[in-house]
Parts: structure tokens; C-alpha cells; sequence
């Protein structure tokens, strides 16, 4: 099925273009502000619900001239995707690949081949993918805890990213790496100029000092850190550890965008933010389950991008090698004219297995391409949550549990008191 010059049109001005405004690698605090007051993904979404409605379920070609694009409109066929990756559909997306060169050019997620399965394989170990408690659990819990006990009575943005970069930097390089506000400047330097892919001229500069400083840290090799471990991991031939790391603090970045938002809509709904208050143990289940659910709600990749690894024929459509596969994830998460939760706050879901019948539910991606460091991340977004329940939301965000939750939500214009 192919869309006509107007419905891509629709699609690049209302789908695609936000997303990117937004800004797809690091976010543009002012500009989520502007897409938060027009709600944005509620008309993204229901762009894709009138094209799903004319065209049906299969995949949809659109008409972008020098570029096959092709956009994935049902749950099963992002199923397909994602389990079929890499294979039939390639993470090292021609897009993707070109902007996260800029600051991590042997990343697992621009990889193919036996290099891509090496630096997996890698990533997995140091990680602990499989494990829902890594290693390091009670030194990381020490750490958020010590950084948490630093926070003022009132909390916004500009106070909460500092203390949630020290908490990444300890976890990740070690505690000698606290305090070097420079590393993750440059990162973010770097991020910015991803997000025009091949718009924006290369950054050889800063990209070398990053990487530099990078290095410095994983040769300190702080035991009580993920540095520790890739040391103990051994990284060997092509793994390029500095280029791994680099994209654990990009995800880590996300990951602190979530735990904010999360930290509203616990503020806002009583019966989750009891249930939360009232978990125990190492793995916090509610309060994952809440980070889960805040990322189906406001998801932190957009847009999953896959490209075709050769000639597929696929649902009557037919694939070249090379094209591009658009997962537009909003619209698979807030689709209210499939899922009764689709607007709604519900960390149950992933507590009680409805999460697993959609397979177009994907706040981490999913199949061999799902983020290796989902279970990580969960774990330190649940700890630091837990010491952050006695915040109140103070903005005049409507995130209450009485009406739909807004399609996007701008963490940067967030604030709380204790």
C-alpha cells in the first residue's frame, strides 16, 4: 500500500516533524515546552488512526522522493519487526547510524555483523541483561541514596538533572567521575549535533576530548562501578568500550527524563502512589512497573527505526533492501480505539501480563534489539524513586487519575516540593 503526496505530506508535518523538533537524540527543553501546549502526539496519533482507517493494517509506503520510507501500522507487523532484527531489519538504520556516529561510532546499536554480535554480547555481560538485580544493586542503592539526601525542599529540572548526573556518572565511571560535569557536557554538545544527522558538520573536537576523558575513567576502573566490571569483562578485538559507554549515558539521560515524569504521576494518583510507598525488597516491582508504564505514556523513543536487510515481500507490500521501517510508538501505546488504558495510568499492566498481549507495547524496543540495559535501568529508577515519594507536584500539569493524561508532557516545566 502506498500513501499519496498529500497523506505524507500529513505524516512529515505532523508524525515526523515534532518528533524531530523535539529533538530525537537530546531533547530541546524549549520546544517541549511548545509541542507540550499543542499536544502534539495527540494529533500525531490520530493522523495514524485515519491512515490505519483508510488504508488498513499493512505497511504503508510513503511517497518521500530519494528515500524508501515505510511506515508499520499494526501491532503484529511491530512484533515482526523487532523480533526479526537483525536479520531481516537492521538496528544500524541509515539515519540513525549517521547521527549516533557523532558520539559513539562503534555503538552495539549502529553495528552489524559479527562486530554488532560481539558488542552485544559484551554489553549483555557487563549489564546483566538477563537479571532483573545487577550485581552492583546495593552499591547503587548506597549511591542514589547519598545523592538523594542532597536534594532541596523544592525540586525542579534545573535542581533534579544535576544530582541525577552524579548518581549516573558514580554508577557508570565511578566516583572519581562525580563531579566531572565536563565529560557529560561534551556528550550532550554531541547530542545536540546528532540530532541534525547529516545536517550538522562533524564534531572532531569535542568528540575526541569526550572520548578522551572517557577513557581516562575506565582506566580507573572503579571496582564499585560498571567501569569496574568492563574491566573484569575484559572487552577485547572491536568493542571499543568507550563507544558502549557513551550510549549508556545517552540512555541514562532518557532514563532520568522518565523517573521525573514518573515521580508526577505517582505524586498524582494516591492509590499507585501507595502501592509504591509500600513496596519492599531488591526489585521494587510496583515502582518498575510504574517507570514502565510512565514510558508507554510518554515514550522516550519515539520513533524505532529499522531498515530492510534485503527483498521482502511482506503483507501484499513489497520491501527493497535498504528501506526504511517507521514504529511511530505513540501511536501503538495511546491508541484509544484499541486499549481501554491507552490515556490512562496504569503501571498494572505489566503486574498482571495485559502488557505482554500487545506486542506493539515496546517502551524498551523488544527482540534481539531490545535495550540490554532495560533491567539496569529499571532498578535505578525504582530505587531513586522510592527516596523521592515525599514530593508533591507543585506545576498545574492535569495528571490526575479523573480525565485522560495529556499525550505529551514536558518533564523540563515539572516541579515539586517535599
Amino acid at each position: 500500500m502506498r500513501a499519496n503526496r498529500r497523506e505524507t505530506l500529513t505524516v512529515l508535518a505532523s508524525v515526523l516533524g515534532p518528533t524531530v523538533a523535539g529533538g530525537v537524540i537530546k531533547r530541546r527543553p524549549r520546544v517541549m515546552g511548545v509541542l507540550e501546549a499543542m499536544r502534539a502526539d495527540r494529533r500525531a496519533v490520530r493522523v495514524m488512526q485515519e491512515l490505519r482507517a483508510r488504508h488498513g493494517e499493512t505497511p504503508l509506503q510513503l511517497a518521500v522522493p530519494g528515500r524508501s520510507l515505510t511506515l508499520v501500522l499494526s501491532p503484529e507487523d511491530v512484533g515482526r519487526v523487532l523480533a526479526d532484527s537483525p536479520s531481516e531489519f537492521t538496528p544500524a538504520n541509515w539515519e540513525k547510524t549517521i547521527a549516533l556516529s557523532q558520539f559513539q561510532p562503534h555503538g552495539v546499536l549502529i553495528s552489524s555483523g559479527a562486530s554488532r554480535r560481539s558488542r552485544r554480547d559484551f554489553t549483555e555481560r557487563v549489564l546483566e541483561t538477563a537479571e532483573p538485580a545487577h550485581q552492583l544493586t546495593s552499591v547503587i542503592k548506597a549511591k542514589i541514596h547519598e545523592e538523594t539526601a542532597l536534594l532541596p525542599e523544592t525540586l525542579d529540572w534545573p535542581t533534579f538533572a544535576p544530582v541525577w548526573w552524579r548518581i549516573v556518572r558514580r554508577i557508570t565511571l565511578g566516583d572519581g567521575a562525580r563531579d566531572d560535569e565536563l565529560t557529560t557536557d561534551l556528550l550532550g554538545r554531541l547530542r545536540l549535533a546528532a540530532n541534525w544527522a547529516f545536517l550538522h558538520p562533524r564534531r572532531p573536537g569535542s568528540r575526541a576530548e569526550f572520548r578522551r576523558r572517557l577513557r581516562t575513567h575506565l582506566e580507573r576502573a572503579e571496582e564499585d562501578s560498571l567501569a569496574g566490571m568492563i574491566a573484569r569483562t575484559g572487552p577485547s578485538g572491536d568493542i571499543d568500550a568507550a563507544s558502549q559507554v557513551a550510549h549508556w549515558l545517552f540512555a541514562f539521560d532518557a532514563a532520568g527524563m522518565t523517573a521525573f515524569r514518573t515521580l508526577a504521576l505517582l505524586a498524582t494518583h494516591s492509590g499507585a502512589h501507595r502501592q509504591a510507598a509500600g513496596a519492599s525488597g531488591p526489585e521494587l516491582p510496583y515502582l518498575r512497573a510504574s517507570v514502565l508504564d510512565t514510558v508507554r505514556l510518554w515514550p522516550t523513543t519515539p520513533i524505532i527505526l529499522r531498515d530492510a536487510t534485503k527483498d521482502l515481500e511482506w503483507n501484499g507490500t513489497r520491501l527493497t533492501a535498504g528501506t526504511g521501517l517507521l514504529i511511530f510508538t505513540p501511536f501503538f501505546h495511546r491508541d484509544d480505539e484499541n486499549l481501554s488504558y491507552a490515556h490512562s495510568f496504569t503501571p498494572e499492566i505489566w503486574l498482571d501480563g495485559r502488557a505482554k498481549e500487545n506486542p506493539a507495547l515496546v517502551p524498551f524496543s523488544g527482540g534481539p534489539g531490545e535495550c540490554p540495559g532495560r533491567n539496569l535501568v529499571l532498578l535505578t529508577t525504582s530505587i531513586l524513586l522510592a527516596d523521592l515519594l515525599g514530593y508533591h507536584l507543585t506545576s498545574r500539569e492535569p495528571l490526575g487519575p479523573n480525565r485522560p493524561l495529556q499525550s505529551t508532557l514536558d518533564n523540563f516545566g515539572l516541579t515539586f516540593a517535599r
